[in-house]
């Protein structure tokens, strides 16, 4: 993982909550001035963004005098997010809620880069200071996952003890429920509704980044957190087009759930280990098999690989195993053993090598949904449950396997 500063995970996260950005009913003039120090840009653009989209929309522009002040104007709805960008940047060097008529903010950028500021200041807008008290708190618990992050792939590359990383893990684990606590608390203390989006698609966006170990607030949760600020903030459109797309991607989520194979026989299939042996689903009949499809290429598989590997170790003594099933593409047998040996997987491994093209992924139906996918087998080869992620795994695996 690459060392950001503070100010750096600001602009490089805030790109991935624009989508979350919100607008209301009311209009009204504002206007944002001050001074960009450090800058070789001629023009600065004020951007709105609208809810349920990453693509800004320039409102006002302005050429930054010799000094660097400007000022920018725009015909505002209530409670929105703006961005302000230079030109030839690819990321705002700052971001405003227009909560009031007029504002300064001044930006000193980081001598020789016209992409992130070392410092900005804000005066005169009580939600824009707040987003900022927000996004440095938060930026400065993911800086304390850093040197985790590091000691951990020393840790990977040594090829050390699965037990090795225990410490590691629980320790991001708590800095990771301080992040999602001190989110849900700021929410419950927001007064305005653009700053309550933004704060809840800034912890989303930065889940989404899988190297922070951050868990995503589910979809379910996810819509009565919108609810409650739509609650309120009634009549704010911004919240009501969010939950509309959150509702279909609900609906679609569940749709796409659907247990297809619980109930039923797990069809058989036969593939070649790592040393080309042929391996049947069905050789493990008499045993609760958890087959699990995975890849080296998939960095959502790998993430999950250590649950997997703690459920084999907690369970493998009660008639447990683990049929790992390869989608690896032609040629990378080499990535998929170095991965094996890289994450510790001691179960049976098989994979044809055909990538998505494999004779299981028809059979199994999951190409929609993707990898990682599992489905648990018991002794008589039918399935009782699949997609066991995290501690969902271990907890199935605890009621059947007492």
């Amino acid at each position: 993982m690459k060392q950001f500063s503070v100010k750096q995970w600001i602009y490089v996260f805030i790109i991935a909550v624009f989508a979350a950005c919100g607008r209301s009913e009311s209009k009204k003039l504002f206007e944002v001035s001050g001074t960009i120090t450090n800058s070789t840009a001629k023009m600065i653009y004020l951007e709105e963004v609208p809810p349920g989209s990453n693509q800004a929309t320039v409102v006002d522009s302005f050429a930054l005098a010799k000094d660097g002040s400007y000022k920018l104007k725009a015909d505002a709805k209530e409670s929105l997010i703006y961005n302000l960008r230079l030109d030839k940047s690819s990321f705002p060097v700052a971001s405003l809620i227009n909560d009031v008529p007029k504002m300064t903010l001044d930006v000193v950028l980081r001598a020789g880069s016209n992409e992130f500021a070392d410092t900005y200041e804000v005066k005169g807008s009580q939600a824009s200071q707040q987003m900022k008290d927000f996004m440095y708190a938060f930026n400065n618990y993911l800086q304390e996952i850093y040197p985790l992050a590091v000691r951990g792939d020393s840790l990977r590359k040594l090829a050390v003890h699965d037990s090795a990383y225990e410490s590691i893990r629980q320790e991001w684990k708590n800095i990771a429920d301080k992040i999602k606590t001190f989110t849900l608390s700021s929410l419950s203390k927001t007064d305005i509704a653009a700053l309550y989006i933004f704060e809840l698609g800034y912890y989303q966006g930065s889940a989404e980044q899988r190297g922070f170990g951050l868990e995503p607030i589910g979809i379910e949760e996810e819509l009565k957190l919108l609810n409650n600020g739509i609650a309120r903030f009634p009549g704010h459109q911004g919240l009501l087009t969010i939950r509309s797309l959150k509702e279909a991607e609900w609906a679609n989520y569940n749709e796409m759930n659907k247990a297809k194979w619980v109930g039923k026989a797990a069809p058989d299939f036969s593939l070649p280990d790592v040393n080309g042996k042929q391996i049947k689903l069905s050789s493990f009949r008499g045993q609760y098999v958890l087959v699990d499809f995975w890849a080296s290429w998939c960095m959502p598989c790998r993430a999950e690989n250590p649950n997997v590997v703690r459920a084999f170790n907690k369970f493998k003594d009660k008639n447990f195993e683990i049929l790992g099933v390869s989608l690896d593409h032609p040629g990378d047998k080499g990535k998929w053993l170095d991965a094996i040996k890289k994450d510790n997987l001691t179960w049976t491994q098989v994979s044809d090598l055909q990538g998505w093209e494999s004779i299981v992924v028809p059979m199994y139906d999951f190409g929609q949904v993707g990898i990682p996918y599992n489905i648990l087998v018991d002794p008589e080869g039918i399935v009782i449950a699949e997609r066991l992620k995290g501690p969902g795994l271990e907890a199935k695996l605890g009621d059947v396997l007492k």
